[in-house]
């Protein structure tokens, strides 16, 4: 596992990693089922309030199959919230709302939480970093856009703390670091403490789109499926319950043996959030 050789050959940057993806992945995770049930409530059917499940309690949630692969893969599942569908007003149109209500609540933390990043990017790095940037052609990482991109040099290089900033790129031959790396690193900073803000924005913002594109697979019990069932199928398709746990043991299977599901996912968030980057700095005029 990714976890457990991480900690063998990096024990202490591994550890330090756990502690801002652990609450991350709880409150994405949380607040994605708690969104299901009170979607429910509002379409009429209280079976989540009455088990429990309205609640801020991260252990009502979790699935521990689910959240394991929240950290080792990037995305996963919570415990799916209790409805009682006949309790709802209007079945087709309550039943999309209430499966689109997680994803949903993951793609508005996502964009929050991109805002904040953008913002506190701007108090974290001195002006002078941005403007040598530009400056100097052979120094194109030196951007605002790799600062904030998942896919970024310096966006990682923050999130991992290697506190390096990486200038540019000589194809495969490696990336060229800003002066003698932490030196330059600790030089351009301007709010030094601002950095354990952003490592967990960072860490929050990656969490919450990849959990609200992984459930937008049409794959059941996935939130994708009951969409999918309820446009095009009309709420017909009907599977069973061992059914459904035969397809999430292939599913997983699949995850951990195979990179078909995961370079998917991975290619769609890092589509979305480049293009959630250059609108907010183009809204604010930072491009």
């Amino acid at each position: 596992m990714g976890i457990l050789s991480s900690l063998q050959s990096d024990p202490r940057g591994t550890l330090i990693i756990l502690l801002y993806n652990i609450p991350a992945v709880l409150i994405a995770l949380t607040l994605h089922e708690l969104a299901h049930g009170y979607v429910a409530l509002r379409c009429g059917d209280p079976t989540a309030q009455m088990m429990g499940r309205l609640s801020f309690n991260p252990l009502k949630h979790l699935d521990p199959i689910g959240t394991l692969f929240m950290f080792l893969f990037g995305f996963g599942w919570a415990k799916p919230v209790p409805v009682n569908p006949r309790n709802y007003k209007n079945f087709r149109r309550d039943d999309i709302l209430v499966s689109l209500a997680g994803i949903v609540m993951n793609l508005c933390l996502f964009l929050l939480a991109m805002l904040l990043m953008t913002g506190v990017n701007e108090l974290l790095w001195k002006p002078e970093l941005w403007e040598l940037g530009q400056l100097s052609t052979n120094s194109p990482l030196l951007t605002r856009r790799d600062f904030l991109r998942f896919d970024g040099y310096n966006f990682l290089s923050v999130l991992a703390g290697k506190n390096m900033i990486f200038t540019s790129v000589a194809g495969n031959q490696g990336v060229y670091v800003l002066g003698t790396g932490s030196d330059a690193f600790s030089y351009f900073l301007r709010t030094p403490w601002l950095l354990y803000v952003q490592r967990f924005l960072m860490f929050f913002a990656r969490i919450n789109l990849s959990l609200a594109v992984f459930n937008l697979l049409p794959i059941p019990p996935l939130d994708g499926y009951h969409v999918v069932n309820d446009i095009f199928l009309r709420g017909r398709l009907h599977i069973p319950a061992k059914v459904i746990n035969i397809i999430m043991i292939g599913m997983m299977i699949l995850l951990y043996f195979t990179s078909f599901i995961s370079t998917a996912i991975s290619t769609a968030v890092y589509t979305v959030q480049g293009a959630v980057v250059n609108g907010i700095l183009a809204v604010f005029g930072l491009g």
